[in-house]
């Protein structure tokens, strides 16, 4: 399994860059980069106002509901708001998200969802009694589940929604800042330059990467 693990990541890393080239190419063979200067994006979006982090905070917290992917919409918050208020505003919107679906769980939906997690809510439950927080910290930083699903099988749980919220944020802040960093700089990259952003970010996302091997190896 574990072998297999490095191996998909490996193909989604692959791919990742594979996609990132081929915008790279069309974007310089069709002579826009003009229209993907970062300051003249970020500036076009500050002409909303209050409008444009509320609508991507939004967007954001009904993401992990809905069991979207959260990894393009941080990404986008860093592109569109930089790596100080990309990583403010996308940490404040899978929180939301996070203690949404949670919430979902717990008081509109527990039939369904408990069917949905026959097997893996046993673990997460057994885990929780005996740890608590510890034990949504350890999930949250080391994905041994999936990250949505995760979402609405604590709200199945007797954790509490404070101790639950509050967790889950400082947990998922590491990811968020590496990830919001790095993509801070992507337009750069259109232009031939790589920033010091991109650097630290790309370095920070290696450690984050590396946790779940690190805890394997321990185990």
């Amino acid at each position: 399994m574990p072998q297999q693990n490095r191996a998909k990541n490996l193909i989604k890393l692959l791919i990742f860059i594979a996609i990132l080239a081929s915008v790279i190419i069309a974007v310089k063979a069709l002579g826009l980069n003009q229209y993907l200067e970062k300051d003249r994006l970020q500036s076009w979006i500050n002409g909303f106002g209050s409008a444009g982090p509320i609508a991507y905070v939004i967007l954001f917290s009904i993401t992990p509901s809905l069991f979207l992917p959260g990894l393009p919409v941080t990404v986008a918050g860093g592109i569109a708001f930089g790596p100080l208020w990309g990583t403010i505003y996308a940490s404040i919107g899978s929180t939301i998200g996070a203690c949404l679906a949670f919430l979902i769980a717990r008081y509109f939906a527990r039939s369904r969802i408990e069917n949905l997690l026959t097997g893996r809510l046993q673990a997460i439950d057994e885990g929780v009694e005996k740890n608590g927080w510890l034990f949504v910290a350890t999930t949250r930083l080391i994905p041994l589940f999936p990250f949505n699903l995760l979402n609405y099988a604590f709200g199945l749980t007797k954790i509490r929604f404070g101790t639950y919220a509050v967790t889950s944020w400082l947990c998922m802040l590491p990811a968020t800042i590496a990830y919001t960093v790095f993509s801070s700089s992507l337009l750069d990259v259109l232009h031939g330059r790589v920033s010091r952003e991109m650097i630290i970010g790309a370095a920070l996302i290696v450690i984050i990467s590396s946790i779940p091997i690190i805890y394997k190896m321990r185990r």
